[in-house]
């Protein structure tokens, strides 16, 4: 072993979050060092929501040319030729370049990028390879990891972070889960042309979210040839001698397919740092344990991110990093604020929620009025296309106070974002009221709903 200099703090992970507390601390003058074993930028950058995003352009692309012919374009079907293998090239060029950027922002900021995989070997000191680093302050930002239950044939499954490196896409596939990821992989499938069934043990996918944005996005989804078979899970797959494989389901029924996904939730990532051997305390689920200032179990090891099992949106840990480099570093003594943070899940239609559901409402107030309207839109009023736009406004009745905003429909994150800066101000449902709208846009519906509909 070799010993380094010492550092005020080493962050083990260079996600966004890591990376955004890295520079900050070293912006107020602290010596930090980032360690990484894969790739910079992370799960978002790498594995998630940035290919994913890019994948779904890609998928939208199909409808928008079948919905060209009304509005006067001749867009030949058999003329219509798409290559998964330039989409996935050109994808990769920009997560490249997103990567370069990363290593560049850190170098800028002074600090010290360092490969390999960390292991935390003392409450002041963190192992990579043969090198023994000293540091004030240790950080875990190691992001989570998709989770595939242990059945017959798993090893014929993929997960999430293959799906952006397959070499060709199948004929056919299946998607394994009910959680935003697999709503989103089977959106992406379907639109580029492949025949796609999602299995769900539950009765309905998406849990957590509000009812409403359940069952439209359920509807749309069958509409576009999405096969969703619910109340039914996977238990085992076969490798076929043609090169496919076959889906056992519990209740008795097959499934053949080129292609079998799981997005059956994602686990902290943890294996290998130690964190038994030095005293930091983790939950059942692995997620590490820490109070309202991202402390651990041991005073100067903090964590932050997907490890803790706060929410796992990017936006969150680069918060939550915000937040611990001011209180490290800059005298700071703030604590996260989890309430009325929007997400958005990018399925065809999109999903765009803040706030609470209707259910939550319900249990933390008295009475409610519930503001819902769906509509066709106005894209498809030519096109016609046969596709719904949902959206809901749920208001506390006593202090008229907007609890809840959610829409099912295009560009749905992008409106949310601006309706959650007005949740977030304490918007009441008059100030929505007395709020011109935009017209004309869907997004005008916001401020136009009048009749409560409960």
């Amino acid at each position: 072993m070799t010993q380094s200099r010492e550092y005020d703090l080493i962050v083990i992970g260079a996600g966004s979050g890591g990376v955004r507390l890295a520079r900050m601390s070293a912006s107020y003058g602290a010596r930090v060092a980032v360690v990484e074993s894969r790739y910079l930028g992370g799960t978002c950058v790498n594995v998630g929501c940035v290919p994913k995003k890019l994948l779904v352009y890609g998928a939208s692309i199909h409808e928008a040319l079948e919905d060209a012919a009304g509005y006067g374009w001749t867009v030949q079907s058999s003329d219509r030729q798409f290559s998964w293998k330039t989409l996935r090239q050109n994808k990769d060029k920009e997560i490249n370049r997103l990567n370069g950027i990363y290593g560049r922002l850190l170098e800028s900021a002074g600090v010290t990028l360092i490969e390999g995989s960390a292991a935390i070997s003392g409450a002041n000191e963190v192992t990579v390879g043969d090198t023994v680093y000293q540091t004030q302050r240790i950080v875990i930002a190691t992001g989570s990891w998709p989770y595939i239950p242990d059945i017959a044939g798993k090893e014929h499954i993929v997960s999430s972070n293959e799906m952006f490196y397959l070499d060709t896409l199948p004929a056919k596939a299946v998607v394994w889960g009910g959680g935003y990821i697999a709503v989103e992989f089977a959106s992406i499938l379907s639109g580029l042309g492949v025949d796609t069934t999602l299995v769900y043990r539950g009765e309905l996918f998406l849990r957590g979210f509000d009812e409403d944005v359940r069952t439209t996005v359920a509807q749309e989804l069958t509409k576009k040839g999405i096969n969703l078979l619910f109340n039914t899970t996977v238990e085992a797959v076969d490798a076929t001698d043609a090169g496919g494989y076959v889906v056992q389901l519990s209740d008795g029924e097959t499934l053949e397919t080129g292609l079998i996904m799981a997005a059956t939730g994602r686990r902290p990532l943890t294996e290998g740092l130690g964190l038994e051997a030095v005293g930091v305390a983790t939950a059942e689920n692995g997620a590490i344990q820490v109070d309202n200032a991202f402390q651990t179990s041991v005073p100067t090891i903090y964590a932050l991110g997907d490890v803790i099992g706060t929410p796992q949106l990017t936006p969150v840990a680069i918060n939550q990093a915000m937040v611990l480099a001011r209180n490290l570093f800059d005298s700071g003594s703030g604590v996260m604020d989890y309430e009325y943070i929007p997400t958005a899940v990018f399925c065809h239609p999109n999903i765009g929620t803040v706030g609470m559901t209707e259910d939550e409402a319900r249990e933390a107030y008295g009475e409610l009025r519930i503001y819902r309207t769906q509509f066709r839109p106005m894209k498809h009023t030519l096109s016609g296309r046969d596709e719904r736009t949902m959206m809901k406004l749920i208001v506390d009745d006593d202090s008229d106070r907007v609890v809840g905003a959610h829409m099912v429909g295009p560009d749905a994150g992008e409106i949310i974002q601006g309706i959650a800066v007005a949740l977030k101000a304490g918007a009441t449902k008059a100030i929505f009221d007395s709020t011109v709208g935009i017209h004309p846009t869907s997004a005008e519906e916001f401020v136009t709903m009048r009749e409560a509909v409960q």
